[in-house]
């Protein structure tokens, strides 16, 4: 049969319109989710724990905050982050008592408190996930238990398992999972924190430890019991605590006190289950919105609604812009809104944004690749949308992390600090010494150079949204900025040189001996110590008139000078693990000195007064009293500047408009569950932003029908002349 050429390039073009009509190209999903109530986000670093007894880190609890429901959460409109109930019926109701066993009233002396008891109430009703850990056959056993090699062949993941169970949450998983804080197997990073205000866990950590070295196989942990830690009925448990530590309802709104079956260790400690990975790190089982049915951390990650979770309505208070955000239009809806949620891997950050861009991830954050094109910034230092993303109706979400980078002074350091012996008129000049530094290095600059504006100045070592911090005049911190027109105001140049003088260095130089002042600034590779950030910081401290050395050195070299005090300047930073100003000013206490007792006061500071004010103010509640010794403590460490502080980094991220309730946070973990989409709009704009270009297509084809062409001409003229030649010896027969 022969093929005209006008029939080859019809065919060729029909091709690639009956392409064009069908699914998008570059679709990188399966066509079976398309249409579907799923929210795609990507991950960079895969998880290594997502046991809630180890799980502590910000890539894991993307995922662990989504499977596990601690006794409390927090609300997930309002600011500052408020507790309210999770999995627990109610607040948790605290009575304290002295060392004779008497109660003391709520506004007793916090000093007085020999022991603190939190009793906590869970919702009845509550079931965990379907999981195998709760198949039960026909007489009622545990169908998955003593599973012989034969009986795992073929499983490779928790979704092979043929039959799964569930049954209701109970004080007793709470308590389970408060017991496997001791695991001696488990390390939980917080372990020794907790202990110290619980001291059983030490106990039964011992016990534990004995019990493994005379039967090294797996531990039932329900035959040993936690002193301190108690179950009172089915649906309520009680924590007895050593002190006074309010602090400690912040932890029962983490995964490390959130419940876990004893279940769930019987059925993943069988032979043969951590070699196919069947573990808790890697299979989660909880009672959240949430639960995990694929775990490939080198390419994706699923989480599918919880068919048994107990239900929760969508908050109807928050803060006062939060109405016309849209954040308040769900009010007591039931949630969660999505049905899915898959994470793919993306190393690389480009391949991430252009997915983003082309409508295939829901949300991205910005970094300094792509914040030109993301983000517009004026003189005064305000940042919009680019015009770019405003047309596709991306939307921009800011919010300052609970977080504070600051440039450390070695209070042990003779130049800068005030060491154990000094005189009065010494460690004065050293403070003044300090406040000129303070002044001199223009933070904002440097965040807005950078940075790209994405930090607001430190008034204190208190971030926004966490009780404690002050706004507008009472905020500021008078060493450095001074408050005119209503804003802060930097001081100028001249006031650093004043103090300079004042502390013995008039225009640099020391006046005894003429000699140049020369500081110190101790980093690592990566940090502070590149080239361009040296650069400016020796231009800084130029127009002081202070010489400035970098001392470069690697990471371990970098911190044994930070843990003998052989620095002078350094650079850190610090995440507050909870919305409380003890987590933030305790870098600052004394007894946490790095030098002296190995704790978390890098800069070895020790203020008599700071420190008994501590003392204090982390035992009280939030209310005036703690309000005002707060403020007192904030004083002392602006006056005596034993940090620059810096200043609290600034999230910047960005979502499409069919994306809703996102409100930044780095606090709330557990938002999957309140975030909605519609489906419908993110079909339309991918169908858009991603229409194939075909005239390249129909050029390639037009071309490839010429070159192709010609042969089929000559096959036509040939098989014409063979039919010629047999026609023709046919007939001569």
């Amino acid at each position: 049969m022969s093929f005209p050429f006008r029939h080859i390039v019809a065919a060729c073009a029909a091709a690639m319109l009956i392409g064009a009509c069908g699914p998008l190209w570059n679709d990188p999903y399966p066509a079976a989710e398309r249409g579907q109530n799923i929210l795609y986000s990507a991950f960079s670093q895969r998880p290594k724990h997502l046991d809630p007894v180890q799980s502590y880190a910000e890539d894991e609890a993307v995922f662990v905050y989504q499977i596990y429901e601690p006794p409390l959460q927090y609300h997930y409109l309002k600011r500052p982050y408020t507790l309210e109930p999770g999995s627990a019926a109610g607040m948790p109701a605290l009575r304290r008592y002295d060392a004779a066993g008497r109660e003391l009233p709520a506004d007793a002396d916090p000093a007085k408190v020999a022991t603190s008891v939190y009793e906590i109430s869970v919702r009845p009703g509550i079931l965990f996930q379907p999981h195998p850990a709760f198949a039960r056959d026909d007489n009622g056993n545990p169908r998955y238990l003593d599973l012989s090699p034969a009986a795992l062949a073929g499983i490779d993941g928790i979704g092979d398992f043929e039959h799964t169970g569930t049954r209701e949450l109970e004080a007793a998983d709470f308590v389970h999972q408060i017991k496997r804080l001791a695991h001696p197997r488990l390390h939980s990073p917080i372990f020794e924190l907790i202990a110290e205000y619980l001291p059983g866990l030490k106990t039964l950590q011992q016990q534990l430890a004995d019990e493994l070295k005379r039967n090294p196989g797996p531990l039932d942990l329900t035959r040993f019991e936690l002193p301190g830690v108690q179950v009172v009925d089915r649906h309520t448990y009680r924590i007895t605590l050593r002190g006074a530590y309010p602090q400690f309802v912040y932890w029962l709104s983490m995964p490390f006190f959130a419940p876990v079956p004893p279940e769930a260790d019987r059925f993943y400690d069988q032979p043969g289950m951590a070699e196919r990975n069947l573990t808790l790190d890697w299979w989660p089982i909880g009672t959240g919105p949430y639960m995990m049915v694929e775990n490939d951390p080198n390419n994706r990650m699923e989480l599918v609604r919880n068919p048994n979770f107990r239900g929760e309505r969508y908050p109807c208070e928050g803060e006062a812009a939060d109405a016309a955000e849209g954040l308040l239009a769900d009010c007591g809806k039931p949630i969660p809104f999505i049905d899915r949620a898959v994470f793919s891997r993306e190393r690389e950050g480009i391949p991430y944004w252009n997915k983003f861009l082309q409508g295939y991830y829901d949300a991205s954050g910005v970094s300094s690749d792509n914040f030109d094109q993301a983000v517009t910034m004026t003189s005064q230092g305000e940042v919009s949308l680019s015009d770019e993303m405003s047309e596709r109706g991306i939307r921009l979400l800011t919010s300052v992390s609970p977080s504070i980078f600051y440039l450390g002074f070695n209070m042990l350091d003779p130049v800068v600090g005030m060491p154990e012996g000094a005189s009065a008129a010494a460690r004065e000049r050293a403070r003044k010494l300090r406040q000129a530094v303070s002044v001199a290095l223009d933070m904002e600059e440097f965040v807005s150079i950078f940075l790209n504006g994405r930090g607001i100045p430190a008034m204190s070592p208190i971030p926004p949204d966490v009780f404690g911090a002050r706004d507008g005049e009472a905020g500021i911190n008078p060493v450095v900025y001074e408050w005119r027109d209503g804003r802060a105001v930097r001081r100028k140049l001249e006031r650093a040189r004043q103090l300079l003088a004042e502390a013995g260095y008039p225009n640099g130089r020391d006046a005894k001996t003429g000699e140049p002042l020369i500081l110190n600034l101790d980093t690592t590779p990566g940090g502070l110590g590149d080239k361009a950030r040296s650069d400016w910081l020796a231009k800084q401290f130029r127009e002081l008139g202070v010489q400035f050395v970098v001392r470069p050195t690697d990471w371990n070299r970098f911190q044994d000078k930070i843990r003998l005090g052989n620095a002078q300047l350094f650079f850190f930073g610090w995440n507050a693990d909870y919305p409380d100003p003890e987590n933030m000013l305790f870098l600052l206490h004394g007894p946490q000195g790095k030098v002296k007792f190995q704790g978390q006061n890098a800069s070895n500071y020790a203020n008599a007064e700071f420190d008994q004010l501590f003392e204090r103010m982390k035992m009280l509640p939030d209310g005036p009293r703690r309000q005002a010794v707060i403020d007192r403590m904030v004083g002392l460490v602006q006056q005596d500047a034993p940090w620059l502080f810096g200043f609290h980094p600034k999230s910047y991220s960005l979502q499409h408009g069919w994306l809703y309730n996102r409100k930044p946070g780095s606090i709330v973990r557990n938002g999957l569950k309140y975030q909605r989409i519609d489906v419908a709009r993110r079909e339309a704009a991918r169908a858009e932003w991603n229409r194939p270009v075909l005239w390249p297509l129909l050029v390639v084809a037009l071309v490839l029908a010429a070159a192709v062409a010609p042969a089929l001409l000559h096959w036509r003229r040939h098989e014409r002349g063979t039919a010629r030649t047999a026609t023709a010896g046919s007939e001569a027969r």
